[in-house]
């Protein structure tokens, strides 16, 4: 292990904890990788050994059956996940952010009917805001749940749905009408429950199949489609309709530290199959890396995984000490993407025509990175972000 991305103030179980998915990571997950993305198929034998380790209940407390442990603990985790193969963090951090709006804004029944089922990986979960027309842009989305009775009639369509297929408890994001003035205050969140698989799944339910991707694959992602699909309402999150907006946003702040996270763990990986390899290849008689152009590219790779890392340790810390963190998650997801997408790209460089088969790891990092720069936001949507909450620290008086 080398100095990079070392973390500090970490308690016993936690240093357990890493170093117990690091061991999986090098022993389950970096062997089988290559060839399980590159058939697009679904490690299950990977996920039950996550499901072992606890992992889908890590954040999820003692007495809902979980391990009770901090953001900054998943966090760790997800960055070693991720440096073994992205995907696999994209299966349990869908299931995380559910099972953290439901820790926050769930009624204690929800809470006592989901959360031991989460924690065993008995229930895997996965929550849907984007649809096909309005991308960044969550106002502008068109699934309805009207009242009918004693029950909601929902119809729409999302879309991009991370575990669409693999889920069984989806939080769905949709408009009501409650009557407010904001249009983010006649949103609300549904607990949908589903079976598995593909097609019509529940009635007036249905998921068409898998969305092919140029990355991210084992990992599916698909549409979720409504028509006349029926559900009480307490299967509204919280019991109280007009609140999804803010509860979804919530949820997508621990979803940018993942994201980052994420974004830390490849760029790791892309870092240590570099060095190495310039360690191996030759070029005018002596290692590429002795030369000081690529020694040059390692230095700047290095100071880009460090820089993330870091960042996104902050962010972690913020969201667990209770505080607001929309400016340190949007900057320690933009930042993490952004470097990674350069520390990969530096990768591939140092390792020639050899970084463009498929039969190198860097080629599958390569079409991985990308999708770190739109996942929950865009670069561009961050940076809003970041902008927006300067200026309310800084304005003029």
């Amino acid at each position: 292990m080398g100095r990079l991305a070392q973390t500090e103030g970490l308690s016993d179980v936690q240093l357990q904890i890493i170093d117990a998915v690091r061991e999986l990571v090098d022993r389950q997950i970096i062997p089988h990788a290559q060839r399980l993305e590159h058939a697009d198929e679904y490690p299950r034998e990977i996920v039950g050994a996550l499901c072992e380790m606890g992992l889908f209940g890590l954040t999820i407390p003692e007495e809902y059956g979980g391990l009770g442990e901090s953001l900054l603990t998943y966090a760790l985790c997800v960055e070693e996940i991720s440096r073994g193969w992205m995907s696999i963090s994209g299966i349990v951090n869908t299931h995380f952010i559910v099972a953290y709006m439901l820790l926050q804004h769930g009624t204690e029944e929800q809470k006592r009917r989901y959360l031991p089922r989460m924690a065993a990986g008995d229930l895997r979960g996965a929550f849907s805001m984007s649809e096909p027309n309005c991308g960044s842009d969550v106002s502008a989305i068109t699934t309805r749940a009207a009242r009918d009775g004693d029950a909601y009639v929902i119809d729409g369509q999302k879309m991009w749905l991370t575990n669409g297929g693999t889920s069984t408890l989806v939080a769905v994001l949709v408009k009501t009408d409650e009557g407010a003035e904001s249009v983010y205050r006649n949103m609300t969140t549904f607990l949908v429950e589903k079976k598995a698989g593909f097609g019509e799944v529940e009635p007036g339910l249905t998921i068409p199949g898998k969305i092919e991707k140029m990355g991210y694959k084992g990992v599916d992602t698909t549409e979720l489609i409504f028509t006349g699909y029926r559900t009480s309402p307490g299967q509204v999150l919280g019991a109280t309709p007009g609140r999804g907006f803010y509860q979804m946003m919530d949820g997508v702040e621990v979803g940018r530290v993942n994201v980052a996270a994420r974004g830390c763990g490849v760029a790791l990986r892309a870092f240590e199959l570099a060095v190495s390899y310039a360690q191996q290849r030759t070029s005018f008689g002596k290692q590429i890396a002795e030369h000081q152009a690529i020694q040059f590219r390692l230095a700047e790779m290095a100071t880009k995984v460090e820089a993330a890392h870091q960042m996104m340790i902050m962010a972690a810390r913020k969201k667990d000490s209770g505080q607001r963190n929309d400016l340190e998650a949007g900057m320690a997801k933009y930042l993490a993407a952004e470097y990674c997408r350069d520390v990969v790209e530096d990768s591939f460089r140092i390792h020639g025509g050899y970084g463009f088969s498929t039969e190198y790891e860097i080629e599958r990092l390569y079409r991985e990175a990308p999708m770190l720069l739109i996942g929950e936001g865009t670069s561009d949507i961050q940076k809003m972000i970041i902008g927006r909450r300067i200026l309310e620290d800084y304005r003029l008086r």
